[in-house]
C-alpha cells in the first residue's frame, strides 16, 4: 500500500480561520444569489459563495493518507488486500487490512471496500462476515475502529457480527485515537488472558497510525458529511420543497440542488480510497426528498448570473471553429449536445429500457454515482471532441495541468509501458460560463482505468474473458508502470504532478471491450493516455 502525506498548511486540519456558516447565514446567502440573478447584478455573490467552503472541505478531506490500488499489493510493511470473489470470478470487494503477529496475531481492518457494481446490495454486512470466518481460520483477533456516530442507522453493524468495545476485553477504557476501537476474538481464543496482548497490540497500532494519520482523515470525513448535510438542510429550507415553487426559482432552485449533489457524489466516490476510514455508509442518510428527486438536472446557473468573457484558453482557430451560438451562449451550446456514451452509463440505461437521449434526473446522478452529463460529444469538420464540465474555481489547476501535459508530449514520444503506447491527451480550449469551466479534448478510443476494470468485473460479456486472460491485472500494471515512467521523467520542481493525472486505457466503445493486442508470446494494450 502506498502512503500519500495529507498536503497541509496552517490552520487547515481543524479549519482554524474559517468560520462554519450557520443556517441563518446560509439562508441570507443563498437569498442574496436568488436576487442578484434576478436582478442581474455583477456584485451580487457568487454561486461558489455558497459552496466554496464545502469544497475547501472536501479537498482537504480527500488529500489525506490514502489506498493506491496500483500498489495495494506491493507494499511489505504489512498491508495486504484481500480480494472476496463471486463463483462467477467478479471481484465483489476488498478487505485492506494491517496486520501484526506479535504479541498475538492480529488483523486490523483498514478500510471495507465494495466494488461500484454491487453496492447497496447488502454486499456491506456479507464482507464483515467473511473477514469474521477468516480471523477464524487464521486464529487472530479483528480490530477496527468505529467511528460511525451512534445516531446513525449504520452504527450497529459490526455489533451484529459479534464485535464488541475494546474494554470487554482489555479491561480499561481506551482513551484518545483509540477510544472506538472493536475487537472480535474467534472462538480459539477466547479463553486465553488477553489483556496484556492487546495493550500492546493498542500501543503497536498507535505508532503505525500515526505514520500514515488515519484519525485526521476520520474526523475529516465527518465534519465535511457535517457540512453537507447542514447545506441540505438550508437549500430545503430556502426553497420550501414540500410547496410547488414559482417558475421563477424553479431554475435556481434546480441548478442549486444538481451542482450540491454532483459535489455529494464526487466526495463520496473520492473518500473511498482513504485510509482508516470505515463509515462511508453514513454519507447514505442523505436522502433527497422524491420532488427534488424528480427534478431535471441543470447544469449551469440560470441567466442572469454575472460572470467574466467565455474564451480562457487554448487554440483560438479552434475557439472560431465553434457554432457561432456557442461562442456567445457557451453552457447553453455545449450542455444542449449530447451526452458522451460511457459504458456504465450505457448499461445504467439499456437496465432500466432508457433511450440514449434520456433526460436524466438530479435522484438519477445519485443511483449512479455519478454524473452522466458532465462529458459532450462534438463533431468539428469530420473530428470528434469531449467537452468536460468542470468548476469555473477548477480553472488555475486545469491551466496547470495543461502546460504539464503539454511540457511532458515531446518526452513520451516512442514511449511504452508493458508494450502500451504512452500518449497525451491535454485540454485544446478552455471556456468559462455560467459558474462551469468547459474543457474540450480530443475524443480518445479509450476510458478511465478504473472504469474499464468495473467493466470486466460486471458486463457478462467481459468477465469470461477477463477470467480467462487476466486482463484486469494487465490494465492495472500498464497503468503502474505508465505512471512510474512519467514520473521518472518529470523535473524535480514538478514532482508528484502525475498523481493528479488521469489514465486511460484502449477501449472499444461500440462493442464494449479492451483494445488488445494479442500475440503468440504477450498480450498488452493497445495504448494508455495521460490527461
Amino acid at each position: 500500500m502506498t502512503e500519500i502525506p495529507r498536503k497541509r498548511s496552517a490552520g487547515t486540519g481543524g479549519g482554524a480561520g474559517k468560520t462554519r456558516l450557520g443556517l441563518n447565514d446560509r439562508l441570507g446567502l443563498i437569498g442574496l444569489i436568488d436576487e442578484g440573478i434576478r436582478a442581474g447584478s455583477p456584485d451580487s455573490p457568487g454561486m461558489s459563495d455558497l459552496f466554496n467552503n464545502l469544497w475547501d472541505l472536501v479537498n482537504r478531506t480527500v488529500s489525506g493518507a490514502r489506498i493506491d490500488r496500483l500498489n495495494a499489493r506491493d507494499s511489505g510493511s504489512g498491508f495486504q488486500v484481500l480480494e472476496i470473489n463471486a463463483e462467477t470470478g467478479e471481484t465483489l470487494g476488498r478487505l485492506n487490512m494491517l496486520y501484526l503477529r506479535k504479541p498475538i496475531p492480529c488483523y486490523y481492518l483498514v478500510y471495507v471496500e465494495v466494488a461500484p457494481p454491487f453496492r447497496k446490495k447488502g454486499l456491506g454486512n456479507r464482507i464483515l462476515e467473511y473477514f469474521r470466518e477468516f480471523l477464524i481460520q487464521k486464529s487472530a483477533v479483528g480490530i477496527l475502529d468505529n467511528i460511525i456516530p451512534g445516531d446513525d442507522p449504520t452504527y450497529h453493524i459490526y455489533f451484529k457480527q459479534a464485535w464488541e468495545p475494546l474494554e470487554t476485553v482489555a479491561g480499561e477504557r481506551i482513551a484518545g485515537a483509540a477510544a472506538n476501537y472493536m475487537i472480535y476474538v474467534p472462538p480459539r481464543m477466547q479463553h486465553r488472558p488477553l489483556r496484556e496482548p492487546i495493550l500492546k497490540l493498542i500501543h503497536h497500532l498507535e505508532r503505525k497510525r500515526t505514520a500514515i494519520d488515519m484519525r485526521d482523515n476520520e474526523l475529516m470525513v465527518r465534519r465535511t458529511i457535517d457540512e453537507f448535510r447542514e447545506l441540505h438542510e438550508a437549500l430545503l429550507a430556502y426553497f420550501d420543497t414540500r410547496t410547488q415553487p414559482g417558475e421563477s426559482s424553479l431554475p435556481l432552485m434546480r441548478f442549486m440542488f444538481t451542482r450540491f449533489v454532483t459535489k455529494l457524489i464526487a466526495f463520496r466516490r473520492r473518500i473511498a480510497t482513504l485510509i482508516g476510514y470505515t463509515g462511508g455508509e453514513s454519507l447514505q442518510q442523505i436522502v433527497l426528498r422524491p420532488e427534488i428527486a424528480a427534478l431535471p438536472v441543470q447544469s449551469y446557473a440560470p441567466s442572469g448570473f454575472a460572470e467574466g468573457s467565455s474564451f480562457v484558453s487554448g487554440d483560438a482557430a479552434l475557439w472560431r471553429r465553434l457554432p457561432e451560438a456557442f461562442r456567445k451562449q457557451p453552457a447553453r451550446g455545449i450542455e444542449a449536445l449530447p451526452n458522451y456514451r460511457r459504458p456504465s452509463t450505457r448499461a445504467w440505461l439499456k437496465e432500466r429500457g432508457l433511450p440514449d437521449d434520456y433526460a436524466f434526473t438530479i435522484g438519477d446522478l445519485m443511483d449512479l454515482g455519478f454524473d452522466p452529463t458532465r462529458l459532450k460529444e462534438i463533431t468539428l469538420d469530420g473530428e470528434t471532441f469531449i467537452f468536460e464540465r468542470a468548476q469555473a474555481r477548477q480553472i488555475p489547476d486545469i491551466l496547470d495541468r495543461q502546460r504539464f501535459l503539454e511540457r511532458l508530449g515531446p518526452t513520451t514520444s516512442g514511449a511504452r509501458a508493458r508494450q502500451a503506447e504512452v500518449r497525451i491527451n491535454p485540454p485544446l480550449l478552455v471556456i468559462r460560463d455560467r459558474g462551469n469551466a468547459y474543457v474540450l479534448r480530443r475524443k480518445i478510443p479509450g476510458i478511465h482505468w478504473d472504469e474499464a476494470v468495473e467493466q470486466l468485473e460486471s458486463a457478462a460479456h467481459l468477465k469470461p474473458l477477463n477470467r480467462m486472460i487476466g486482463i484486469e491485472n494487465i490494465i492495472q500494471a500498464t497503468v503502474r508502470e505508465a505512471r512510474k515512467l512519467i514520473d521518472g521523467r518529470c523535473a524535480p520542481e514538478t514532482a508528484g504532478a502525475v498523481d493528479d493525472l488521469a489514465f486511460f486505457v484502449s477501449w472499444d466503445l461500440t462493442a464494449n471491450r479492451p483494445g488488445l493486442v494479442v500475440d503468440f508470446a504477450v498480450t498488452y494494450l493497445e495504448a494508455v493516455w495521460l490527461a
